[in-house]
């Protein structure tokens, strides 16, 4: 049986047994291609559509529909040593922004020996955190490495973390998160809505919707930032309950007023801008996500999913997604209502 597989971008002959079973299919492309199962995402077309580790012992003559014109198989992957090398670089950048930022801190304690004990200063209307303020920020970050370009990621992941704005926040609130990592847009995407964001365990991990749906481009930065201050705000409130927005304006009007770089500067030339962005989410097109999402266990490597196999952003006593839309809408009126009485007054 000779199949061909396709990964980023190049074809591959591969020969198996008749008898051969999707099982077999994996193993063959791990030896090849030095990817893990684990690791392994096999897009079939036309059917049976995204297969994902634990494959099983099916046959692939009944699977695969060999005679078919659109029959395609695509590989998402990345073989173990990119893995290691990008955990590396990671890792690596951790440290030396580590001690940078320990080195400016010893810098301004030097300089500022009357003030050490101050938790932050305003010189010429620019916000500068103190040393303190390290420990409140994102710990780790984590692109998805099955994805094409996850250094890309990593740059945005990066952008945010040290966002002027973001880091502001953040110490003021004194939110701490472990892991910021990216959301795949495969796995949050429906017929009626995308989902932009995910909280779990009020601040353990925080997922965000950073591609475009075909993997081509980023996002407007601005509106991941805007779903980046509603995910902060779960680290305190579960329900989109009234505290619940109101903190959420809070945070966002905090990024906005301490972003002294006015929006920065571009990531790459790459990167993917849609002024409509926001707009989509208030129409109710984009969900921002569906409440703080409690329980379950973040594993690595299976981003997006739980150990059921279950969506992450449906976790046990959240609103549905007609829920959410119908309070968003409500809000909607709300606010168009008293508008327009405060026009007729």
């Amino acid at each position: 049986m000779d199949i061909t597989v396709h990964h980023q971008g190049t074809p591959h002959q591969l020969q198996l047994s008749d008898s051969a079973t999707l099982q077999d299919l994996s193993t063959e492309i791990e030896q090849i291609f030095d990817i893990p199962t684990d690791n392994q995402k096999l897009l079939i077309s036309p059917k049976p559509g995204m297969q994902k580790a634990p494959f099983p012992p099916t046959p692939l003559s009944s699977l695969l529909a060999l005679d078919s014109p659109k029959f395609k198989i695509t590989l998402l992957g990345t073989p173990a040593k990119a893995i290691a090398d990008l955990h590396q670089q990671s890792e690596s950048t951790r440290k030396r922004l580590e001690a940078r930022a320990s080195a400016l801190a010893a810098a301004r304690r030097a300089k500022h020996k009357s003030s050490s004990s101050s938790t932050s200063t305003r010189t010429s209307g620019i916000h500068t955190l103190s040393s303190s303020s390290s420990n409140y920020t994102f710990h780790r970050l984590l692109p998805l490495s099955y994805l094409p370009r996850p250094e890309r990621s990593l740059e945005f992941l990066q952008r945010l973390r040290d966002d002027p704005g973001i880091r502001a926040a953040m110490a003021k609130h004194k939110f701490s998160v472990p892991l910021l990592t990216e959301m795949n847009p495969a796995e949050h995407t429906t017929s009626e809505s995308r989902t932009l964001g995910l909280n779990r365990n009020k601040g353990e991990v925080i997922e965000l919707r950073l591609r475009t749906d075909a993997y081509d481009g980023y996002r407007d930065y601005r509106t991941i930032r805007k779903t980046l201050c509603h995910e902060l705000a779960h680290c305190v409130f579960g329900p989109h309950d009234r505290d619940f927005w109101d903190l959420t304006a809070q945070i966002e009007r905090e990024v906005e007023r301490a972003d002294w770089k006015m929006g920065g500067q571009r990531l790459t030339e790459q990167d993917f801008y849609d002024p409509g962005d926001w707009e989509r989410v208030q129409s109710g097109e984009e969900v921002i996500d569906e409440q703080g999402w409690t329980g379950g266990e973040f594993v690595l490597g299976g981003l997006g999913v739980d150990e059921a196999g279950d969506d992450a952003g449906r976790g046990g006593g959240s609103l549905t997604r007609r829920e959410v839309l119908a309070r968003a809408a409500e809000e909607r009126m709300r606010k168009e209502n008293s508008k327009k009485t405060t026009e007729d007054a």
